[in-house]
């Protein structure tokens, strides 16, 4: 069976534009040569788009940076979802809510 009639037909996959997963692939990168993070996954979902991180790839993600865009008019399409699966910050721009990683919060305390 061809693998396109697996799929349902009138929906789509929610995913990643271009810039905004440069914009994600850059702060991991950040994040991971700090020794904050090991590991990433995207998921292309109905009505999101997920990107997990996560400190090993045996835990659960320490945050999801997910895209829904059906939210972009109510609160804003992005959110941050911390590793209970509280939303930690909400927003209508990528750039603006990708700042909560750049704070003083990930030093290394030794």
């Amino acid at each position: 069976m061809p693998l396109d009639s697996l799929r349902a037909p009138g929906r789509g996959v929610t995913f990643f534009e271009r810039p905004e997963l440069d914009r994600l692939l850059r702060l991991y990168g950040r994040m991971v040569a700090a020794g904050h993070w090991r590991d990433y996954a995207i998921d292309g979902l109905k009505d999101a788009a997920v990107f997990s991180v996560f400190q090993r790839a045996s835990e659960s993600p320490l945050y999801r940076i997910e895209k829904r865009p059906a939210l972009e008019r109510r609160q804003g399409a992005w959110a941050i979802i911390g590793q209970g699966g509280m939303t930690v910050r909400r927003g209508r721009d990528l750039d603006h809510l990708l700042r909560f990683f750049e704070r003083a919060r990930f030093a290394v305390v030794e």
